[in-house]
């Protein structure tokens, strides 16, 4: 069983892979179809997997949602229903969509690798890998000449009406260095409904009414990962010729997401928190070590006007070494601190903080003075 580096360390040689182009490998892209239930998507998304391997000759497969999630996904458990099982953690429907994830990583893994493909232990794979499998695509992820030579792109058919539903799989493509792009087809809601009822099992129209307050359209100037994106009005039919898609697909496809981009703001707000527990650990040691040195003065009889100086002298010998902790150099390469409680001290040891920790920083030289002057 791969541990999470490994796992990491794995995707990120993919993913370079993938950049390079190495051993012939085509380019993989997923397309995101975005909207309410019967705006149109499965109808662009038939249209498009019929007409991209016509013309630009890409190789192109269809992954429905509603097809690879069961229905029962949905249904709400029978109170008292199954006793003997333990309940979920996740509903039924949020847990079939992690799977699902999980399945669509499975099967990149194999594309990118040539390797056979290889899922989570679950039913929804044989589910998955049978959808693939009537499209053609097992031969790709088996690593057969010939059968990954085009671009492919993937589209994923669903509502995907939270953004963190869209993220999630913007994550698995910066991960493995792959395109992304979505189109999100807007349609008023009576217009939606109106197909809906047309439909031979319709939606309850309950869920698609909700389901219009809580979406949640792409926001290109807020979300830097959604650059990829069109917002196209779905109240008449769309054309799997529009020039807009195909540039969107195309441009997608020339530019995979780079693995392990992170935003810097994010990157800097982390160090600074990561810091700030640094030095509220040390802190504390620091303050331990002090109320137990003037302990043992008190026990030895120092004088008064002794142990006023040794008080002083060692909180100016903290200030210090916490402002010295503080800067900008000992960011790069501090750790946080372990404080582990161990054996009751016995008379004049100096607490249970592990300070070895705290000697071995940058900036440590005022603590070793400290620590001296503690000790003494």
């Amino acid at each position: 069983m791969r541990t999470a580096p490994a796992e990491a360390a794995a995707a990120a040689a993919l993913a370079e892979q993938q950049q390079r182009g190495s051993g012939g490998s085509a380019r993989v892209g997923l397309c995101l179809l975005c909207g309410l239930p019967a705006a149109g998507k499965s109808t662009l998304a038939r249209a498009l997997s019929r007409r991209l391997p016509q013309r630009p000759g890409w190789a192109c497969a269809l992954l429905a949602y509603d097809e690879l999630i069961p229905p029962e996904a949905f249904l709400p458990r029978a109170p008292g229903a199954g006793p003997q099982e333990p309940c979920p953690l996740l509903p039924g429907w949020k847990q079939s969509r992690r799977e699902l994830l999980q399945c669509l990583e499975g099967f990149l893994r194999a594309l990118l690798t040539g390797a056979p493909p290889a899922g989570p232990a679950q039913p929804g794979w044989e589910r998955f890998l049978g959808c693939c499998r009537r499209q053609g695509l097992l031969p790709a992820a088996e690593g057969e000449p010939g059968a990954a030579s085009r671009p492919l792109l993937l589209l994923l058919d669903d509502n995907f009406y939270y953004q963190s539903m869209r993220y999630e799989v913007y994550q698995l493509a910066r991960k493995y260095s792959l395109g992304f792009c979505q189109l999100f087809l807007e349609c008023p809601l009576e217009r939606c409904l109106q197909r809906n009822r047309l439909r031979s099992d319709p939606v309850p129209e309950q869920t698609i009414q909700l389901m219009a307050k809580k979406i949640e359209m792409p926001d290109l100037r807020k979300n830097a990962w959604e650059q990829h994106s069109l917002i196209l009005n779905s109240s008449d039919c769309i054309s799997e010729d529009d020039e807009q898609i195909m540039n969107l697909l195309a441009t997608a496809l020339e530019n995979p997401e780079r693995p392990n981009e992170e935003d810097t703001e994010q990157k800097e707000a982390a160090r600074a928190i990561c810091a700030a527990s640094a030095v509220h650990q040390a802190d504390q040691a620091c303050r331990r070590v002090i109320s137990q040195a003037m302990q043992d003065a008190k026990g030895k009889n120092v004088l008064p006007s002794e142990m006023k100086s040794l008080a002083e002298e060692l909180n100016k010998l903290k200030a210090e070494f916490l402002e010295d902790l503080r800067s900008p150099s000992a960011h790069g390469s501090y750790f946080p601190f372990e404080t582990r409680k161990e054996k009751p001290t016995k008379q004049g040891e100096l607490g249970c903080c592990d300070l070895s920790v705290l000697q071995v920083l940058p900036g440590a030289a005022p603590f070793h003075k400290f620590l001296g002057n503690a000790r003494a």
